[in-house]
């Protein structure tokens, strides 16, 4: 059997941008959230479980750091790991976080206990987490490309927030007030790293199965999120 043949860049990007299909953003359960639907409760436990994600953000950008052997790369990333964990305490994307976790009523200490966090959660996190730090770099760095779909979903989410929540107090908002604009830069800085060193057609097609696997993650949280709330 020949070898495939690997894609041209245009195919190569179009391939990785039809992902858009599979995000969660579809899962009924966002759904559900950005059409006002959700109980308190519901957007509590949402948040709660999310910040078991945003809590290895960090590590897993430190473990892409960690793989790559080309420095312009590794200096390029670990802007990612500073966004995440801030330059000092109380700065930084999990700050931010942790002041969302208040404004819709959780308490610091039960977040980062993480007594809310569900088993599935859990599960898909550790397994996005692992999955980064024993594969090539150029895969971990392929499964954040869920970063293209994302800004316009946090813009989603805020205006639908403001309108159908007015209980969550507003500070809670500027985690997503700082992310989307990052997001947006760091998600094509994310496509032109994977096209220009996933050339050959199984580097391309391992990079396409890591934003697979990283979208089913996603979904799997969600999974978790919607069933816990059905069965409460």
């Amino acid at each position: 059997m020949e070898p495939s043949a690997a894609l041209s860049q245009d195919a190569f990007a179009g391939a990785l941008r039809g992902f858009a299909t599979r995000y969660w953003d579809r899962h009924r359960f966002h759904v559900r959230l950005h059409a006002g639907g959700c109980s308190p409760a519901e957007i509590r436990s949402w948040v709660a479980n999310r910040w078991y994600y945003q809590r290895c953000l960090a590590q897993k950008n430190a473990a892409v750091i960690s793989r790559c052997p080309l420095p312009e790369v590794r200096r390029a990333w670990l802007s990612r790991v500073s966004f995440h964990d801030g330059t000092h305490d109380g700065e930084g994307g999990l700050a931010d976080w942790l002041v969302l976790a208040e404004a819709v009523g959780l308490t610091r200490e039960e977040v980062l206990d993480e007594r809310h966090v569900l088993r599935g959660v859990r599960f898909a996190v550790d397994g996005y987490l692992q999955f980064c730090q024993t594969r090539p770099w150029t895969e971990a760095v392929a499964a954040t490309l869920t970063e293209m779909f994302a800004p316009e979903l946090m813009a989603t989410r805020v205006l639908a927030w403001r309108q159908h929540y007015g209980w969550i107090q507003p500070d809670g908002f500027a985690y997503f007030d700082n992310r989307i604009p990052v997001a947006r830069s760091d998600s094509e800085a994310t496509l032109d790293l994977v096209l220009t060193h996933c050339r050959g057609a199984e580097q391309q097609q391992a990079a396409i199965a890591a934003l697979r696997f990283k979208c089913d993650v996603l979904g799997a949280m969600l999974d978790a999120v919607d069933y816990a709330a059905m069965t409460e």
